[in-house]
């Protein structure tokens, strides 16, 4: 259940991450608001999971999760190119946070 809730959480992680440049500075009502939820609801998970899965890979798991999702979602909407080198180096992250899973 603690990895479950770790991914959750690195999923959250980007959307916070995403919602934060929408937010424009806090004055935009509703990405802020999603930021702030998000935000929350990925520390909560990363802590909770922390409890049974080390401290070190958790954050390595959550961290890569996160800037995986982010930088896709800014390939997919044009905001960054996607490079071949980009996309290998994504291939290459995700790789190390499920070696990481495996060796846990």
């Amino acid at each position: 259940m603690s990895w479950l809730v770790l991914i959750v959480s690195g999923m959250l992680e980007a959307v916070w991450a995403t919602a934060l440049p929408a937010s424009r500075g806090f004055t935009r009502p509703g990405p802020t608001l999603l930021f702030a939820v998000s935000l929350a609801a990925s520390m909560l998970g990363l802590a909770w999971a922390m409890t049974d899965i080390a401290t070190g890979t958790a954050y390595a798991v959550w961290v890569g999760i996160g800037a995986t999702l982010t930088l896709v979602w800014s390939m997919v909407t044009g905001a960054e190119p996607a490079t071949r080198a980009r996309v290998a180096l994504l291939v290459l992250l995700v790789a190390c946070v499920a070696g990481l899973k495996a060796v846990a």
